[in-house]
């Protein structure tokens, strides 16, 4: 399950029934809209919208991000031949979405390179190679162009956060007491929230610093109803998290809104 906003509409991708369409919320009201309709994907991972394009993009496990149009007027799958290299066989798959500005990045299930493309015209920007003890979750870039990556370090065998330049290197990093990062926010001033995921005693999101120091639990498993928090999406201009949750059951999914402003 994936959710992003854009503008005044909350838009959500699950995997509950093998869904084929987007799904669309007033984001004041919450009132259901009308649904967008995606004939022919697999199986979508995650969403994510650019306030510059008005397109969402949507990962799907085939391997190809799907861009559509807000108003659902264009609907257009990327495969990987037209995103990435076309010289050689590429394994590559989009698993987790994040933008900033025109960039989406993308996070790949099982391996450890992070690519980032023009939102626009899908032109390949960026590779960055992560460590070989890193085995990303998902990664957002930071607004001074770090790349912030939830990941399980496997080499110590726990999860953390970290902060990874361009080239890949690890500038800082966060450990505390992990459970699994399974996703990130990052808003205007790089403050970080970070959905933890572990055994039934640490469902919370934290609160991190543009330095990766802890602030506080912003978000506890009370507040959750004790559900997973699962994918993340802040919006700058109203200071609400938007936080799809789950009970361990996938066909059990819903959205939470909650105001995070002056927290």
């Amino acid at each position: 399950m994936g959710v992003t906003q854009l503008r005044d509409v909350v838009y959500v991708v699950s995997v509950a029934g093998w869904s084929s369409a987007i799904r669309r919320y007033n984001a004041t009201t919450h009132q259901r809209l009308t649904d967008i309709a995606i004939m022919g994907w697999c199986y979508p991972c995650d969403i994510a919208s650019c306030e510059l394009t008005s397109q969402l993009y949507v990962s799907d496990i085939r391997g190809c991000v799907w861009r559509v149009s807000s108003d659902a007027a264009d609907i257009h799958r990327v495969y990987k031949q037209c995103w990435l290299p076309k010289s050689r066989p590429d394994r590559f798959r989009p698993w987790k979405l994040s933008i900033t500005s025109s960039r989406l990045l993308v996070t790949p299930q099982g391996g450890r390179q992070l690519r980032q493309f023009d939102a626009a015209g899908g032109d390949e920007l960026r590779r960055v190679d992560l460590p070989k003890n890193m085995l990303p979750r998902h990664a957002v870039e930071s607004p001074i162009a770090t790349f912030i990556v939830g990941h399980r370090n496997t080499q110590l065998a726990q999860y953390q956060v970290s902060e990874v330049s361009t080239e890949g290197q690890v500038l800082r990093e966060f450990s505390g007491s992990l459970g699994g990062p399974v996703h990130i926010a990052v808003d205007r001033q790089g403050n970080i929230f970070v959905a933890i995921v572990a055994d039934s005693d640490k469902r919370h999101i934290l609160l991190l610093d543009a330095q990766l120091a802890l602030r506080r639990v912003i978000i506890d498993e009370r507040q959750l109803n004790n559900k997973q928090p699962f994918r993340l999406c802040y919006t700058d201009q109203s200071g609400q998290l938007l936080v799809c949750r789950h009970t361990g059951d996938f066909r059990d999914c819903g959205v939470a809104v909650f105001d995070v402003l002056r927290r």
